[in-house]
């Protein structure tokens, strides 16, 4: 049995991605998962996912991220998204980008504050998070959850975990502030009430949580916003795709160097062994796929699109356990320095 931390990114729809790569990891009995650290969508597919282990259940666990899926594939509404089923995932990105109400609704979001609804503000994915058996998700059973969003007023990075993973800590660490309101909790400690935006600006997802010295070394990043593009973006929809990427793919590469340093100064004996975690880095992504699409796909939950998600998060699930599955455990699989250099 092999004891691994997941970490998945946030990335709106294409946390699709993430439920196939979580499809494969539940099958495969060899491989425990001890500790789940998400981030808006990753954290969405977290608490699905503790849900059902918290049951000791596997099974349970992927019904959970199946109907997950399944309800926000309807929150798309059906109409223009379901013709576009038929076309290429960069085809469709596309016709997603210049259609009339994305594009509309992409302008309102520059010059209109989601307070401007007042009494008839209310968020869409607040009837879908409470749902959830909070029962479950924050019960000492199952793997160790952390949800992180972003303090508003500090600008710092706030995980929540065991009890305070509650509906309005999903929605925080989902909430993008040009869509949505800030939400607000009150620390139970201190009583002080804090507005938190999207926990991607400071966490996406944030890895510190798994250092833990009671967890494994193993952490397995599921990467959904590519870290390299090809090409230099040139239309308004990719250069405000491309400043999403790099803005929400920043804290991860930031906590990625500290790690190799870390680990170099392990190595050459600066520190001596145990001062501080030596972890094993992994990733599974599918930056072609991921760089057929765009923000758009994102904001809008299309079935066709989410399926493909899954089916991309299974290949890259697989293809990752037939070439690393024997390094889990024993060392990174991930190149640090290349990463990011």
């Amino acid at each position: 049995m092999v004891r691994i931390n997941l970490a998945l990114q946030g990335g709106g729809a294409h946390g699709a991605f993430s439920w196939g790569v979580l499809d494969v990891l539940l099958q495969v009995p060899e491989i425990e998962i001890a500790s789940v650290t998400g981030t808006s969508a990753g954290a969405l597919n977290g608490a699905a996912l503790k849900s059902g282990m918290a049951l000791g259940s596997r099974s349970a666990a992927l019904e959970n991220l199946d109907w997950l899926w399944s309800k926000m594939g309807a929150l798309s509404g059906g109409g223009f998204s379901d013709w576009l089923a038929g076309f290429e995932a960069d085809a469709i990105s596309q016709a997603l980008e210049y259609s009339p109400g994305y594009v509309m609704t992409d302008l309102a979001s520059r010059f209109f504050s989601p307070y401007a609804y007042g009494p008839f503000y209310a968020h869409p994915l607040r009837s879908l998070v409470g749902s959830f058996h909070f029962d479950r998700i924050c019960s000492l059973e199952g793997p160790d959850l952390f949800v992180c969003a972003t303090n508003v007023r500090t600008g710092k990075a706030k995980i929540f975990t065991g009890s305070q993973v509650t509906v309005d800590a999903i929605l925080a660490s989902a909430c993008l502030p040009t869509v949505f309101q800030a939400v607000e909790i009150t620390d139970p400690k201190t009583g002080v009430t804090d507005a938190y935006w999207d926990g991607g600006y400071t966490g996406n997802p944030a890895l510190w949580p798994l250092f833990r010295a009671d967890l494994p070394e193993d952490i397995v990043i599921v990467n959904i916003n590519p870290i390299e593009r090809a090409e230099t973006p040139k239309t308004p929809a990719q250069i405000q795709s491309r400043m999403n990427e790099v803005s929400f793919n920043s804290s991860l590469l930031a906590e990625l160097r500290a790690i190799a340093f870390v680990k170099r100064m392990l190595k050459d004996g600066t520190l001596a062994q145990g001062q501080m975690k030596d972890v094993h880095v992994h990733m599974i992504a599918d930056d072609s796929l991921m760089n057929d699409l765009s923000a758009a796909t994102k904001m809008v939950p299309i079935p066709s699109i989410l399926g493909r998600l899954k089916e991309a998060g299974q290949r890259a699930a697989i293809a990752f356990l037939d070439q690393n599955f024997d390094r889990l455990g024993r060392e990174s699989s991930v190149d640090l320095p290349a990463l990011y250099g």
